[in-house]
C-alpha cells in the first residue's frame, strides 16, 4: 500500500515539474542590468530558434538559441535600440528569424490568409444555414413539381403497386 502511494506521489510530482515552464537562460547569460536584463527577455520571446523552429530562443536550449540569446545581448550592451537588434538578426537570419512576422509585401499572403479563411467560412455557414431555414430563399430544390399527368401516373403506379398479389 504504502509503494502505491509513493509511486502516486511521485507521478504527481513529475507531472507538476513537467507543467512548469522551462527557461533556458542559463545564469551566466544573465546581464548586470536589470533593464538590459528584461529588454534580452522580451526580444529573445520574439526570435525564433533556428532548430527547434516553433520555440522562442528564450526558451529553447538548442545551442544556436544560446548563440542568439548571447549575440541579443551583446547588441543591447553595445547600445542597440530594440529595433535595430531586430534589424540585425533580419538581416543575418531573414525574416524566418521572427515568431511574429512583419507586415509587408512578402508576408501578406500569410497575414491575410486567417481572416479571409475566416470570412469565407462564416459566409458558408451563414448561406447553409439560411438555405435549411427557407428552401426557396437558398434554391432548395431546382426540380420543378410534377405537372398533374404525371401526378396522376404516379398515384397509379403506387395503387398497382401497393395491391397484393394476384394468384396467375
Amino acid at each position: 500500500m504504502r509503494s502505491r502511494a509513493l509511486a502516486a506521489a511521485l507521478l504527481a510530482a513529475a507531472l507538476m515539474l513537467g507543467a512548469m515552464p522551462a527557461r533556458a537562460v542559463l545564469p551566466d547569460e544573465v546581464m548586470a542590468d536589470p533593464a538590459k536584463e528584461a529588454r534580452a527577455r522580451e526580444l529573445s520571446k520574439e526570435l525564433r530558434c533556428m532548430v527547434c523552429q516553433n520555440q522562442s530562443i528564450d526558451d529553447s536550449e538548442a545551442p544556436l538559441a544560446r548563440d542568439l540569446r548571447l549575440l541579443v545581448r551583446e547588441r543591447i550592451s553595445a547600445g542597440d535600440s530594440d529595433r535595430q537588434v531586430i534589424d540585425f538578426l533580419v538581416a543575418r537570419y531573414g525574416e524566418f528569424v521572427l515568431l511574429k512576422p512583419r507586415l509587408n509585401e512578402h508576408t501578406l499572403l500569410l497575414w491575410l490568409t486567417p481572416p479571409l479563411a475566416l470570412l469565407l467560412g462564416g459566409l458558408a455557414l451563414w448561406r447553409l444555414g439560411r438555405r435549411k431555414a427557407n428552401p426557396a430563399v437558398g434554391g432548395g430544390d431546382s426540380a420543378p413539381g410534377l405537372t398533374s399527368d404525371e401526378q396522376a401516373r404516379l398515384e397509379r403506379l403506387l395503387a398497382v403497386d401497393s395491391a397484393p398479389d394476384k394468384p396467375l
